[in-house]
């Protein structure tokens, strides 16, 4: 977008003393100061260089202060993918504001749970969720903007620079509450203050080797902390090129990388399971993609090989965490992959771990054990949830919930969730362990297995596969016999349910919680 003004002379934190407090907002000033007409983003018919994306900025923290709202509210984001989304979040940022992005497939108690837990005062919806918010209790009692209002401020012409004290934000105070994706439990707000964000940036700069070449395509949701945290801003922190687009549509995002010569992507699994399905993978020219990152869950291990060999010279990141840190806690690089096969990597720059077992203790290398993560990257805990906060912070250490596997190099591997370890007749069993199995049959698309009740098993192991049409059928007796072969009989399902698909929220991932209540 052009503008007639420019923020090249200023500081989003006043302080009393000749402490740095860098914010989030700060970021993007010096990105303009740096790259200035170079393209930041690009979403639709619009795009923003370096420095209107800083002006624009400044224009929506304006427009927010202007709404009543002060330094400490929450400010909800219900909405898709757009450059729009991205200002509010910034603009927050340089406000002062506490920015909540909200799942926007959330709706009624789901949706007004959120709302009402983080006591926003004001919610930007886009113009088709808008009558989803004032259908909620804590919505109809909110101010309820439209995002597209905020287009106008951000391209006003003679946006004034930012006076010295306009903003007055440290790095300390609270920038975001960022809601976990609520697969297990009721979400929860970890609350994210600029200091832990900013250092997320750098371990996500650091291990992912992003650059300011990279031409990067973001289709994740941006209510999402990985799309967001681990990729967009660390990428603006550099002067990289991004586009913005509403969803991951397969034959879609295979044919803006082949024209616009994308080299950078990121995804969920399933969204590369949906893309190495698609007949589009071998048609396109996609020589220029070299980094492809992954996360959120599990890459099954035949779809890994497909796209490997197909794309010979695509590096794969396995990027793995929790909303808590930001979420990057650790990654497996490319070169790491042959000998680390199905490993989470090691931990990131600002990120210490413990693996102990379930009185605290601290487990020999090799023996399961939950992870605990250490980092100034950590959040300050759970928004008015006092009980929760105290349950999973003990001693400075944060308690992931992940039961995992450490080598003696100080790679992990990820056991499953220590909710979704089944309990089948006294014994244990993970989850993922018997989901790569049934991974290897031809015409399964999609797998999950979770422990249902069982009057004699305590749990029942229960696969949920969704099948490839064009691959012919595929039975129960198919499934349970494969498994057999592979793994140890009490892992063998005790029922297999075909169905149509797999319920996810819009991260991709997928809620078990909703396949043990069928």
């Amino acid at each position: 977008m052009t503008t007639n003004a420019t923020n090249t002379d200023h500081t989003d934190s006043a302080s009393p003393d000749l402490h740095f407090s860098s914010t989030v907002a700060d970021i993007v000033r010096r990105s303009a100061e740096r790259f200035r007409t170079d393209i930041a983003v690009e979403f639709d018919d619009r795009t923003w260089n370096y420095r209107d994306l800083d002006t624009a900025v400044t224009a929506v923290a304006r427009e927010l202060l202007s709404l009543g709202a002060r330094k400490g509210d929450r400010i909800a984001a219900y909405g898709k993918n757009s450059d729009l989304f991205l200002l509010l979040y910034l603009g927050c940022a340089r406000a002062g504001l506490i920015h909540v992005p909200v799942n926007y497939q959330l709706k009624n108690e789901e949706l007004d749970f959120i709302l009402e837990n983080s006591s926003a005062t004001i919610v930007f919806a886009d113009g088709d969720l808008l009558d989803a918010v004032t259908a909620t209790p804590t919505g109809a009692g909110a101010q309820v903007k439209d995002f597209s209002t905020l287009l106008a401020p951000a391209t006003a012409t003679g946006i004034a620079p930012v006076a010295t004290g306009e903003f007055d934000v440290a790095d300390t105070d609270v920038a975001q509450l960022l809601y976990t994706s609520g697969t297990t439990s009721a979400p929860k707000g970890a609350i994210m203050t600029h200091r832990g964000l900013v250092h997320e940036y750098m371990s996500s700069l650091m291990s992912l080797d992003h650059s300011a070449s990279d031409r990067v395509v973001h289709a994740l949701p941006l209510y999402h902390s990985a799309q967001m945290h681990v990729f967009l801003l660390p990428l603006l922190a550099i002067g990289a090129h991004n586009i913005i687009v509403p969803a991951p549509v397969p034959e879609q995002l295979l044919a803006i990388f082949e024209e616009r010569e994308i080299n950078s992507f990121f995804a969920a699994p399933t969204v590369w399971v949906a893309l190495a399905n698609s007949p589009d993978l071998d048609t396109r020219n996609l020589d220029s993609l070299r980094k492809a990152y992954y996360g959120a869950s599990i890459m099954p291990g035949p779809v890994l090989t497909k796209l490997r060999e197909r794309l010979p010279k695509l590096g794969f990141y396995n990027c793995f965490g929790q909303s808590e840190l930001g979420p990057l806690c650790s990654v497996l690089r490319p070169e790491e992959h042959d000998d680390h096969p199905g490993s989470a990597g090691r931990p990131v720059l600002f990120v210490e771990t413990r693996v102990v077992d379930g009185d605290g203790n601290d487990v020999a290398v090799g023996e399961q054990g939950e992870i605990l993560y250490r980092s100034p990257q950590l959040c300050e805990g759970y928004w008015n949830r006092p009980e929760a906060t105290a349950e999973a912070f003990d001693n400075g250490w944060f308690h992931s919930g992940d039961l995992v596997k450490r080598d003696d190099e100080g790679f992990i591997e990820v056991i499953d969730r220590v909710k979704d370890v089944i309990n089948t007749g006294g014994v244990l069993v993970a989850s993922r362990q018997v989901e790569d199995a049934i991974f290897e049959l031809a015409q399964v698309a999609e797998v999950a297995v979770v422990g249902v009740a069982d009057e004699k098993w305590i749990e029942a192991v229960t696969a949920f596969v969704v099948v490839k049409p064009e691959q012919g059928e595929l039975t129960e007796a198919d499934v349970v016999t494969h498994v057999k072969s592979r793994l140890a009989g009490f892992k063998v399902p005790k029922r297999v349910d075909f169905v149509a698909e797999l319920p996810k929220n819009s991260a991709g991932k997928i809620l078990k919680r909703q396949l043990r209540d069928i």
